[in-house]
C-alpha cells in the first residue's frame, strides 16, 4: 500500500498544477481540494486489498472526469464513511436487539439508531419514544468506537509550541488517508440566515468556532462545545457559555456590536423538531489547530452534505439547521449575496444537511490534527498564524 499511496501523492501534486482547472481563482481552489479529495478519499476505499491496476484507474479519472462527477464520488466515498460510523455507534450503543421488546399500544416502533425525534413535526405534546441506549460515559463511548474503527479523538493541551495553541485535536488510534477524522458540529447558517448569526455583523468578534463552506454556508460549532459527557439531548440551543480557544478581551465596541447583534430565535433552530445527542467521539472537529512552524497539516476540510433522507443515521450527524433545510435560493455576486426569486433546483429534491468533515491526507497515528486555516490576507492575521500556502490562501479568498 505504501507503493500505491506514493502514487496518488504524485498525481495530487501534478493535478494541482493542471491547467485545466477553472480560470477563476476562488474556483480554481475549490476545483484542486475536489480532485485531492476525490485522489484521497478513492484511496481509501480502495482497502488494504487494492492493486495497482485500481490505483491507476482512479488517477485517470481524476485527470479526466468532469468537477461535478468527481465531486459526487467523494460524496458517495465520505457517505460510505459516515454509514460505517453509525453501524459501529449502533452496534455500541443499542441494546441486544434479540432481547424480546415489551409491546406499546398505540405508539409507534422506535426506529433505529438514535434516531429519536428527528424530523418530526408532530405537536411538542406527543413525546417520540426514545429507545433505550447504554448507558456509557463519553470515555467509553469513545474506547468502544476506537476498538470498532481503530481510531477516536481526544481534546487535551496542543503541542504546537505558541501561548495562544490552547487546547488541540488528537488522533487516538490510527487512521489511512482518506479516512474521516473528525466532523464539524454546531448550527449551520446558509446565507439566507447571516443575520441570525450571533454577533452579526462582526460574527468572528467572539467566536473562534465558525467555519465557511465553499457554497457560503457557515457552521456554529460553539453551542456544542465539547459535547456531551452523557445521553445529553441538544436541540440546537446556546445554553453554554463556551470559553474560546483563546482569551479575547472585551472591548467597547465589541461589547457594543453584541448588543446590537439579532438573538439568536429558537423558533427557527432545528424547525423541524430535532433533537440530537451530543454523546458524540468524532464532533469535534472545531478544536483541531493551525499549524505551527516547521509543521505541516494532516488533514483538509471537506463538504458533506447528508441526505435528510437517511433518518437512521440522523441522529448521529452533529448539526441542525437554522431556519428551514428548504433554503431561500441565494445568489452570489462578488462578496454579497441576494435573494434570487427564480428556480434553482438542478439535482434530485433531496432535503440535506450542508455540513463539513476532516479528511486525513497522510496516514496518521497518535498525533494532532492540524488543519490550514487558510486565513484571508486581506485583514491582519494573528501573531501566530503561519501560511502553509499564500497562494492558496489568496485564491480561496478571492
Amino acid at each position: 500500500m505504501a507503493f500505491l499511496f506514493n502514487k496518488f501523492q504524485d498525481a495530487v501534486r501534478t493535478l494541482a498544477k493542471s491547467p485545466t482547472f477553472a480560470r477563476d481563482p476562488r474556483k480554481l481552489q475549490f476545483e484542486a481540494d475536489i480532485n485531492r479529495l476525490f485522489l484521497y478519499t478513492s484511496y481509501n476505499r480502495l482497502g488494504n486489498d487494492a492493486v495497482e491496476a485500481d490505483a491507476e484507474e482512479i488517477i485517470d479519472m481524476a485527470s479526466k472526469a468532469p468537477l461535478d462527477e468527481q465531486q459526487k464520488q467523494v460524496q458517495e466515498n465520505i457517505h460510505h464513511q459516515i454509514k460505517n460510523f453509525c453501524t459501529a455507534m449502533d452496534e455500541i450503543l443499542l441494546p441486544d436487539i434479540s432481547q424480546p421488546q415489551e409491546s406499546q399500544s398505540n405508539v409507534p416502533p422506535p426506529r433505529s439508531g438514535l434516531s429519536f425525534a428527528v424530523g418530526r413535526t408532530s405537536p411538542p405534546t406527543n413525546h417520540p419514544v426514545i429507545p433505550e441506549t447504554r448507558p456509557l460515559k463519553r470515555t467509553e463511548l469513545s474506547q468502544s468506537l476506537k476498538d470498532s474503527i481503530g481510531y477516536t479523538l481526544d481534546v487535551k493541551d496542543s503541542q504546537i509550541p505558541h501561548d495562544e495553541a490552547g487546547k488541540g485535536l488528537f488522533l487516538n488510534g490510527e487512521a489511512n488517508v482518506g479516512a474521516v477524522i473528525a466532523m464539524y458540529p454546531g448550527i449551520i447558517y446558509t446565507p439566507a440566515y447571516y443575520q441570525y448569526i450571533p454577533g452579526y455583523p462582526r460574527v468572528d468578534a467572539q467566536n473562534t468556532y465558525l467555519i465557511t463552506r465553499y457554497d457560503g454556508t457557515v457552521i456554529n460549532a460553539q453551542p456544542w462545545d465539547y459535547g456531551g459527557e452523557t445521553r445529553e439531548l441538544w436541540d440546537g440551543s446556546t445554553k453554554a457559555d463556551v470559553r474560546p480557544k483563546t482569551e479575547v478581551t472585551e472591548q467597547g465596541s465589541d461589547r457594543l456590536w453584541k448588543m446590537l447583534s439579532k438573538p439568536l430565535d429558537r423558533s427557527q433552530v432545528g424547525s423541524g423538531g430535532e433533537i440530537l445527542e451530543r454523546r458524540n467521539p468524532l464532533a469535534l472537529a472545531h478544536f483541531a489547530n493551525h499549524p505551527g512552524k516547521e509543521m505541516v497539516p494532516n488533514v483538509m476540510v471537506c463538504p458533506y452534505d447528508f441526505p435528510l433522507t437517511e433518518k437512521d443515521m440522523r441522529a448521529y450527524i452533529p448539526n441542525i439547521s437554522f431556519g428551514n433545510v428548504e433554503e431561500v435560493n441565494m445568489r452570489r455576486f462578488g462578496s454579497f449575496w441576494f435573494k434570487s426569486w427564480g428556480s434553482r433546483k438542478t439535482g434530485p429534491d433531496v432535503p440535506v444537511l450542508k455540513a463539513l468533515v476532516l479528511v486525513a491526507t497522510t496516514p496518521l497515528c497518535n498525533e494532532e490534527v492540524l488543519l490550514n486555516y487558510r486565513l484571508s490576507n486581506s485583514k491582519r492575521r494573528p501573531s501566530w498564524y503561519i501560511p502553509v500556502d499564500e497562494e492558496e490562501d489568496r485564491r480561496r479568498w478571492s
